[in-house]
């Protein structure tokens, strides 16, 4: 064999192997690729059977805590119906009014429940507009047993934690028991933003002021306050109104 016969026999041999190593590296892509492809739809088909039952079980989560929810409203409405009922019957008529006092906390502590499930879990709500509609469900409760009596909300509209804004709430339910008991004439409630502590809940009443120690009074009423305003870190101050009227307590909280 020549020189050249061995020559081109060597070209053609390497021109071989250049077309199947070109062919290797076009067609090893494509493998590759398909082999992705497939692996994400895998993926995918598992992810989504997650995710359905992920969502059986929130739905299943759901419904367990309407009713929970349901149950537990069922039963504070029964227990308000039974405060009433024995206090109607009581001959004592101090036993009567702090059945009718109980009956009517267990009932605002029913409404404001019922109100923040419905916020699903909300992180923080507009504390504002909560202290509007504890206002208004309190105000057609008194419409009834003592129609002169106004109740006003002022202030900012501040987006509150949970965490501070459940307890203000239910504060703002025992300063209104307190106010209507003790006060005469317009009920003020205001909350906004205060210089020295950051925010401040206020709740004021015309009419004679409070006894000096009224803040370190045993009642139900002021202990529930007192445990409220020590749970969410807060100060309590008790102090007279406007024009040097009336009681005003204030809340000061961060």
């Amino acid at each position: 064999m020549s020189e050249v016969d061995h020559s081109r026999k060597i070209a053609k041999r390497a021109s071989r192997v250049v077309g199947n190593s070109q062919t290797v590296r076009s067609a090893t892509p494509i493998a590759i690729t398909e082999g992705r492809e497939r692996r994400a739809v895998a993926d995918y088909q598992r992810a989504l059977k997650m995710l359905r039952r992920a969502e059986i079980k929130l739905q299943e989560q759901i419904v367990l805590s309407q009713e929970s929810n349901h149950r537990l409203l069922n039963g504070l409405q029964m227990v308000v119906s039974l405060l009433s009922l024995q206090g109607r019957s009581s001959a004592n008529a101090e036993v009567a009014s702090q059945l009718a006092a109980a009956a009517d906390r267990i009932a605002a502590i029913g409404r404001i429940h019922q109100r923040l499930h419905s916020l699903d879990g909300a992180q923080t709500f507009a504390i504002k507009q909560h202290l509007d509609e504890i206002c208004r469900d309190f105000s057609m409760m008194l419409s009834a047993k003592r129609p002169e009596r106004v109740i006003t909300v002022e202030g900012t509209e501040i987006q509150m934690p949970a965490v501070t804004g459940i307890p203000l709430g239910l504060i703002t339910n025992e300063l209104l028991t307190n106010a209507v008991k003790h006060g005469k004439g317009r009920i003020t409630v205001s909350v906004g933003p205060d210089p020295e502590k950051g925010y401040a809940l206020r709740v004021s009443n015309d009419g004679p002021s409070l006894p000096e120690d009224v803040a370190s009074r045993r009642g139900l009423g002021m202990r529930i306050i007192r445990s409220l305003v020590k749970q969410i870190g807060a100060e309590l101050r008790i102090g007279r109104g406007d024009m040097n009227e009336g009681t005003r307590f204030t809340v000061l909280f961060s």
